[in-house]
């Protein structure tokens, strides 16, 4: 048995171009001598479809599309891929027919076997109960393969595997039957159990999940006495980057084989010869990081239309790390840097934003907007009376600079990029119609902590970044050792307002990430009562601010955005109980 693994980046609703992929991954994996190739799940709507389910007319075109893929590109080879369906084919026309989350498996244009995914994950991002039907019964196909042997192939998808043991909620499935079980024993028409599980995915990447997949995926071949191979789907889908990872394990829970993650690539491996294939080592987790978000970014960028981001360049850690992820991601040809000094900037910051522009080779220009606010401030005086100066005046720079590089996205049809962290979302250091303007929140789930480390990695590895020839680390030193600093005050830093970021990230983690109570924060942690409640009750406070922010890029278990649903208009203040 030689089995194909297509590591694809589909773009959702692009039912042509991604019938397209998965033919050119059947062409290939048919030149390899593959038997069977498999495509990710949904592979053919791309993942997540989300509403565009309940578009009239949507699955019956997906339906259409799986028909004249299966037929014309089988030939010789068993074709697996992922497709929405009706459960009723007669219900094609039907709006509000029950769907599938279906498998599909032809060879030499006939289908001869269809799998419906029976555990549906509906935690955090998922939201397959809303769209989704689950199925009931085990799918095992015979695989012809060119030695003339026939393997049995069990069909499951994801979570089938998985059982959201990975993220605490396998509760969810305790009353249903165990699908892998099910695939292994002999099936209801008298065949053999499988020999080989297949399970395509669309499993979105956060930091250190890759290792706990590749644990679950070994138990499950080791416990059965079964090959595994698995393929994840590729790619940045709005806030979602997917690493497109995939791998085969034999029954003695051996890796034999492994893509990379990140790339588009064709995985073959021989089951019958096995020999290492690919690298079955994981690469360190700042440098997994930093190329998801390069891969979010590039792929935001091409699937929304846009050629070219601007950001605002402050001469610090955020936005100094997102500049450089941006260059990497579509060119520094096409990253544009504004420097938006006022008159409490320094001038340290502004050397430091013009060095890294320089380093870059990213274009940089200076707007500056001493101009905008006084002119702010002066319309302003009449009403503000004779009151001192406070956080209103702070904000006012900050929406003075997001009002400007706004204009400069609209007149040039630049994507801009906010470079606000996770640290400072949670507890509302940003400013609305500010710093928060954009169209696309790179570092919104990466805490202070990992935008350091993100530095540092790169820094420290420039030859692994594509950006330039040159060995130079990309950032100054001095953006990544001086004291953070917003500088809307004479000689402002980030913990006049904040607790060191350690410990702010530490709380951050437990509260928002593990759903401590603060009670639980405090005794585990020993920090302080106050600071803990405090940092807990700018979170709940803030809600209102992250509901109005660009849509920001997933790396971790809990994201602000889809996967984390909390009422702005609520009572309940567990930091009054700590």
């Amino acid at each position: 048995m030689r089995i194909a693994l297509a590591q694809l980046n589909p773009i959702v609703g692009d039912l042509a171009g991604n019938a397209a992929l998965i033919a050119q991954a059947a062409e290939r994996a048919r030149a390899a001598g593959a038997d069977v190739l498999v495509a990710p799940e949904l592979a053919l709507c791309g993942y997540p479809p989300k509403d565009l389910l309940l578009s009239e007319g949507f699955v019956g075109e997906c339906a259409r599309h799986a028909r004249e893929l299966g037929q014309r590109h089988s030939s010789k080879l068993t074709l697996v891929f992922g497709c929405p369906l009706p459960v009723d084919p007669g219900d094609l026309s039907k709006q509000g027919s029950a769907i599938a989350n279906a498998l599909l498996a032809y060879r030499d244009g006939q289908l001869i076997a269809s799998y419906d995914k029976r555990l549906l994950p509906t935690y955090d991002v998922f939201d397959e109960d809303r769209y989704f039907v689950d199925g009931d019964k085990p799918v095992v196909i015979d695989v012809p393969t060119s030695s003339g042997k026939a393997w049995r192939v069990g069909l499951s998808i994801c979570e089938d595997l998985w059982r959201g043991q990975d993220v605490g909620f396998a509760h969810r499935y305790a009353s249903k039957p165990d699908p892998v079980a099910e695939l292994c024993a002999r099936q209801p028409d008298g065949g053999a159990g499988a020999q080989l599980i297949i399970n395509p995915s669309a499993s979105p990447f956060v930091l250190g999940k890759t290792q706990r997949h590749r644990d679950l995926l070994r138990r499950h071949a080791t416990q059965r006495g079964v090959f595994v191979a698995a393929v994840n789907q590729l790619g940045g889908n709005d806030d979602l980057i997917f690493d497109g990872h995939s791998c085969v394990f034999d029954p003695r829970g051996s890796l034999i084989a492994a893509g990379p993650q990140f790339q588009d690539h064709l995985l073959v491996a021989d089951l019958e010869k096995p020999a290492i294939t690919g690298s079955t080592s994981l690469p360190e987790n700042a440098e997994l990081l930093y190329q998801a978000l390069v891969l979010g970014i590039r792929d935001y960028c091409r699937k929304t239309g846009f050629s070219s981001v601007v950001l605002g360049l402050s001469g610090g850690i955020d936005s100094a790390v997102t500049c450089v992820l941006a260059a990497e991601a579509i060119g520094a040809s096409n990253v544009l840097g504004v420097s938006l000094p006022s008159r409490y900037s320094s001038q340290g910051s502004r050397d430091d934003a013009a060095e890294l522009a320089r380093r870059l080779g990213v274009r940089m220009i200076t707007v500056p907007i001493e101009g905008p606010f006084s002119a702010m401030l002066e319309a302003l005086a009449p009403s503000f009376a004779d009151r001192p100066s406070d956080v209103t005046e702070e904000n006012l720079q900050s929406r003075c600079r997001g009002t400007l590089l706004m204009a400069i996205s609209n007149k040039f049809g630049h994507l801009l990029l906010t470079t606000g962290n996770k640290s400072e979302m949670a507890v509302g250091y940003a400013t609305l119609y500010g710093d928060m303007n954009g169209g696309l929140a790179v570092l919104s789930d990466v805490s202070k902590h990992w935008v350091y480390e993100l530095a540092r990695w790169m820094n420290a590895h420039p030859k692994k970044l594509s950006i330039s020839g040159s060995a130079e680390p990309p950032i100054p030193e001095s953006s990544i050792t001086k004291p953070p600093s917003a500088e809307l005050r004479p000689n402002q830093t980030d913990q006049d307002s904040l607790p060191p970021y350690p410990v702010l990230d530490e709380i951050l983690i437990r509260y928002v990430e593990r759903h401590q109570h603060p009670r639980t924060i405090v005794q585990e942690t020993g920090f302080d009562a106050k600071v803990v409640a405090r940092v807990a009750r700018l979170i709940d406070m803030s809600e209102f601010k992250r509901k109005q922010a660009a849509v920001g890029l997933k790396v971790t278990g809990v994201a602000f955005g889809a996967g984390r649903r909390f009422p702005i208009a609520q009572g309940y203040r567990p930091d009054r109980t700590v």
